[in-house]
């Protein structure tokens, strides 16, 4: 049984265990709450607020997450008084001389990390903002000022904005938790940059991940759980194309949910794998589904409810749920819920999760066959303005303009407003890279690309200061530069289009007189310029004459813009 009470003005609920004592600090506070361009500080915080507990005898620790970061111990009361105590004194009192040394620490400890199969998910569902932060490094640890952590400790750190979970028989004798005064902080607003669904995307070749956003609630869950058993029937038992297949489920705080699956396959099997897998999806969301597949989720769901410690083990889930607002439930009422769940309702699961859904393919292969939209790579427009020729490619250039910059291809521009700009990083040498709010980059590498140093300077002063984000100097072999089979190939290109514009200007020429020769004779013969079908063939020549120029005068107007350096 979970029961509630209050300590210092701060939340607190208990739930008995026999174990040791263990007891966890949650705020409403996360990386969906954090810029792109000051990313990092929510973690730094919890960094520093725990590091004069130096070495202990006892466990602790702190986790920063998309929406909650929280601060845990296990021990005896003395212990937990001792850290829970320790981290609020931290907080209230940050020991600042050590902010350099923690952003170091945070950076070392992000390049020793191995990126997860779906941490890209999130930016392209949600773009460079809210919860799409968690698949971005912490750029703006380098940019944080005494002030600045201080500002967001007073913000988000608060009595009002916490939850103290307690399992044990009760509050420690002695605790205290000295907090300021705050207000309990709305969970961010979910933004999007996937203009429909379901879409995928590519991802690395050994692996297929399926990824959707659907109503929180028990029949959810339970999908999650037949999904999972759906695909490591058809994956791995039935066509033996992966070894690993798994799904999760995690609430996101505002009513809504995550769904993943993840499915892994070698090299040869990604088609099958991939095939394999949209054909298990399609299965459930035509409503194929088995009643034995509901009572074995049912079963390994309920399971846990039955452990002497469910109460205490769901305390941080209970802490969450307090909160982000969203109601608790007795382990009764979750019991009911999901006897109640039937096919039909799985079905409904389904089907929502097909309309939201996102999928990461191997390079190479597609999902457009089975009603998948690519998920947009590029932008509709670019912007106007001047344009600078790669040096690299003759057909791509950068346009900078008064809105933003652009990378112009042959196939789509990729552009990023300076209103809608995340992050500009800016090297010492002059790269800069600037994250649209969609997600979207433009790359600007002065060796890239032949673009004036005022142009450089322009964009620096139309990027709100508030993005921009320096970034350490580059080794000279990190600098990008032109390859001599890319600085070759553009000659070459430009060698053969100058003679394809001789030839046809030759051939158009040649026609042309013929055109006119042949006007001539007919006009000056009495018989043949009264027929028309003559006239017909004569207005063919001069057609034919003019297929001919046509292609030759836009080859010659595309240099000349080329030469001038615009779009």
């Amino acid at each position: 049984m979970i029961r509630q009470t209050e300590v210092d003005g701060v939340p607190t609920i208990i739930a008995p265990t026999p174990g040791p004592m263990r007891a966890g600090l949650a705020f409403r506070v996360g990386r969906a709450d954090e810029t792109l361009a000051r990313g990092g500080i929510t973690h730094l915080v919890e960094h520093l607020a725990l590091h004069r507990h130096g070495l202990t005898d006892y466990h602790f620790n702190g986790a920063t997450g998309a929406v909650v970061t929280h601060f845990y111990t296990r021990g005896s009361e003395d212990d937990v008084v001792s850290f829970l105590t320790g981290v609020c004194e931290g907080l209230t009192d940050l020991p600042l001389e050590r902010l350099e040394t923690e952003k170091q620490i945070l950076r070392t400890e992000e390049n020793s990390r191995t990126p997860g199969v779906t941490e890209q998910l999130p930016l392209w569902r949600y773009g460079a903002r809210g919860f799409g932060l968690l698949s971005y490094p912490e750029w703006g640890l380098s940019e944080l000022t005494p002030d600045d952590v201080k500002g967001w400790v007073d913000t988000w750190f608060t009595r009002e904005n916490a939850v103290l979970w307690i399992a044990g028989e009760d509050v420690p004798g002695g605790l205290r938790l000295r907090l300021p005064g705050g207000v309990r902080r709305p969970l961010p607003a979910p933004s999007s940059a996937l203009p429909v669904a379901p879409a995928y995307f590519h991802g690395p070749d050994n692996v297929v991940v399926f990824d959707a956003v659907v109503g929180r609630r028990t029949a959810a869950s339970l999908f999650t759980g037949v999904l999972e058993r759906e695909l490591f029937r058809a994956l791995r038992q039935e066509g033996g194309f992966s070894y690993t297949v798994g799904t999760s489920y995690d609430p996101r705080g505002d009513g809504f949910a995550t769904i993943t699956a993840v499915a892994d396959a070698l090299p040869e099997k990604q088609g099958a794998t991939l095939g394999g897998f949209i054909d298990v999806l399609a299965k459930l969301r035509v409503g194929r589904l088995e009643q034995a597949d509901l009572n074995a989720a049912r079963t390994k769901a309920e399971e846990p409810l039955s452990h002497p410690e469910a109460a205490a083990a769901g305390l941080p889930s209970y802490a969450v749920n307090l909160l982000t607002g969203y109601p608790n439930k007795t382990h009764d009422e979750l019991r009911a819920e999901l006897h109640a769940v039937d096919l039909q309702d799985l079905h409904e699961v389904a089907v929502e999760a097909m309309g939201s859904a996102l999928l990461m393919v191997p390079e190479r292969h597609s999902a457009d066959w089975a009603g998948f939209t690519a998920a947009p790579t590029s932008s509709e427009q670019a912007v106007h303005g001047q344009g600078y020729r790669s040096l690299e490619d003759d057909r791509v250039s950068l346009v900078v303009g008064a809105e933003g910059v652009s990378i112009v291809t042959p196939h789509a521009p990729a552009t990023v407003r300076f209103d809608r700009c995340a992050a500009n990083l800016a090297w010492p040498d002059g790269g800069r890279r600037l994250i649209g709010d969609d997600g979207i980059t433009v790359r600007i590498e002065p060796t890239l690309y032949a673009v004036a140093p005022a142009a450089l300077a322009a964009i620096d002063a139309a990027v709100p200061a508030a993005v921009t984000v320096p970034m350490p100097a580059r080794r000279p072999e990190a600098v990008p530069r032109p390859t001599p089979q890319s600085a070759a190939q553009p000659a070459k290109g430009r060698r053969l289009e100058q003679a394809l514009m001789i030839v046809l200007l030759v051939l158009a020429g040649i026609v042309a007189c013929l055109a006119g020769l042949t006007t001539a004779g007919v006009a000056s013969d009495a018989e043949t310029s009264s027929d028309g079908v003559t006239w017909a063939l004569v207005g063919f020549v001069w057609f034919f004459a003019a297929l001919l120029a046509l292609p030759a005068a836009l080859i010659a107007r595309h240099r000349r813009q080329r030469a001038a350096g615009t779009r």
